[in-house]
């Protein structure tokens, strides 16, 4: 399962759950707080209330997450994989044909992340 599966065919939603509860996982193992994952959640919160009234900047900003968690990465080695799966996701935003399929992989998106997220606490994820 890829994250291109996710963002582009998988209409149920069943590979998303299952491929965030396996990528919460890997970064429980990985000990990566949820402050750090939180970080990053607060700034694409913040392009997510953008996205509606100005998808131009949000698209921007969602692009320029890229380089950030690189740097966050390279500070914290234990988000490789959270890098790894939201790079390849704002990517395919990015490379969305039309708007309306742009506003389609964002909303996938942000469902991945929140996933995620809800994962690693579920999963014992520490603070």
């Amino acid at each position: 399962m890829s994250v291109q599966q996710i963002m582009t065919a998988d209409e149920t939603g069943e590979k998303l759950v299952q491929f965030a509860s396996e990528t919460a996982d890997k970064l429980v193992k990985a000990s990566l707080t949820r402050a750090q994952i939180r970080n990053i959640f607060t700034e694409v919160r913040q392009i997510e209330s953008l996205w509606g009234m100005n998808r131009a900047d949000a698209l921007r900003r969602l692009n320029m997450l890229k380089p950030k968690l690189a740097y966050q990465t390279a500070r914290t080695p234990q988000m490789k994989d959270l890098q790894s799966v939201l790079s390849e996701a704002i990517t395919l935003v990015s490379n969305a044909a039309s708007d309306e399929e742009k506003d389609q992989r964002f909303e996938r998106f942000m469902d991945l992340f929140e996933a995620i997220l809800a994962y690693h606490r579920a999963k014992g994820g520490r603070n």
